[in-house]
């Protein structure tokens, strides 16, 4: 990244709204150009040396960044990546200070909740291939880089939260596809296994609530996450789905919240007293490790349908600095971080979910993917902020056996006033 003064900054960010209005395929280099000095000590540039500055964390995706720079450096060798190690929970705020500087990232990492305030601050730039893109992205990471419709982001990892199974007790053709086959067959399982749970989740933690009151296509705080008229938990759907979650412990796991806190969950799942509990990707080495041969399967769907429940999404994005010279180049370094090859390389090497369509020789990581189609990101801001806390709540006092409609009003009024 160089030093740019503010016109040419914002004739970098109209030319890059043109090409991402009318540009369908992968951006190609541009003909011609300048260059200069590297804002970090690099030789002085030209077309046919172009150093693009990225920031990332350390710890996993740093090392990621690097070999990923190796390969698209082979198959554009006039482009050099300068790595900077800066962190993705700081990477916005930074980049609002150094971008206008002059001595920022071309290409950079930050989560979702940051969409939002680099968007309305003029940090980045629309994405410039957003057709393409969007054709591999999954459902929770396409809902996770857009802002007003308009793309922004390139997602780069995603995660969420699926249907942990026990093989020694269950197998995986008996993984029940309903909730209302998961609470028979837990009832007859607690029968045969007096001391044991069919199933287990943090009943009090609205994390994992959620699941219950996004049935039938309610979504938190509306179809855009962002209508805070109402926090939607008291729609006739929200009512109709959480009365499916109180019924689960109605049918067959009849234990009071307080025995379903998320350690408890986990101490559960890993002594082998739960045949299936909710958790996510960061359990996947802690339950192997406690020596539980498990799999993984997407969420039971709601009664009357076919497909898995929603569940919140975690997305972590690649944003293009709108303060880059060289807006094309970097548009094709983060596009380039999506491809198959280098989201299988990321999730080698971090762990991390990719957050496109790919074919991962792992039926672990499969069962997640599976569950990331069905699933919508998580938003942030004052009355999420307030949301967890009230939601917990009234997910607990549901599973105990408050009135839904009582508990799910009170909880909208709560949030929204």
């Amino acid at each position: 990244m160089k030093k740019s003064f503010k016109w040419i900054a914002a004739i970098l960010i109209v030319a890059s709204i043109f090409s991402f209005m009318g540009c369908p395929n992968e951006p190609e280099l541009p003909s011609g150009g300048q260059g200069s000095e590297n804002v970090n000590g690099g030789n002085s540039g030209s077309e046919d040396n172009i150093v693009l500055t990225v920031w990332e964390s350390a710890d996993g995706p740093d090392t990621f960044i690097k070999k990923a720079s190796e390969e698209f450096s082979k198959k554009y060798p006039n482009i050099k990546i300068n790595f900077v190690n800066v962190d993705s929970h700081d990477a916005a705020q930074q980049i609002a200070i150094d971008g206008p500087a002059g001595v920022g990232a071309d290409v950079f990492a930050a989560n979702l909740d940051k969409l939002e305030s680099l968007v309305i601050g003029n940090h980045i730039l629309p994405v410039a291939n957003p057709n393409n893109i969007e054709k591999s992205l999954l459902a929770a990471s396409k809902l996770g880089s857009k802002y007003n419709g308009i793309m922004y982001a390139y997602p780069i990892a995603a995660e969420t939260y699926a249907l942990y199974y026990n093989k020694a007790l269950i197998s995986e053709e008996e993984v029940p596809k309903t909730w209302e086959d998961l609470a028979t067959w837990s009832a007859e399982f607690t029968k045969k296994n007096p001391e044991k749970y069919g199933f287990a989740m943090y009943v009090g933690n609205a994390y994992y609530t959620i699941i219950f009151a996004s049935g039938y296509g309610n979504r938190l705080f509306g179809e855009s996450g962002t209508d805070y008229t109402s926090s939607y938990l008291n729609t006739p759907e929200a009512i109709k789905g959480m009365e499916v979650f109180q019924n689960l412990r109605k049918v067959g796991i009849d234990v009071p919240s307080s025995s379903f806190s998320n350690s408890k969950v986990d101490v559960a799942f890993t002594s082998g007293n739960a045949a299936m509990a909710i958790s996510g990707p960061w359990n996947i080495q802690p339950y192997a490790n406690a020596g539980i041969n498990y799999g993984v399967a997407p969420l039971p769907s709601m009664p009357g349908e076919t497909t898995p429940s929603a569940s919140f999404a975690g997305v972590r994005n690649m944003y293009v600095s709108a303060y880059t010279d060289y807006p094309e180049e970097a548009a094709l370094f983060a596009e380039f971080l999506l491809s198959e090859e280098m989201q299988k390389l990321r999730y080698e090497i971090t762990g991390a979910l990719p957050a496109v369509k790919v074919d991962l020789d792992d039926s672990v990581a499969q069962g997640f993917l599976k569950q990331l189609d069905y699933a919508y990101p998580l938003r942030y801001g004052s009355y999420m902020d307030k949301f967890w806390k009230i939601f917990d709540d009234a997910s607990a006092k549901i599973w105990d056996g408050a009135d839904v409609k009582t508990e799910l009003d009170a909880a909208d009024a709560a949030i929204i006033n």
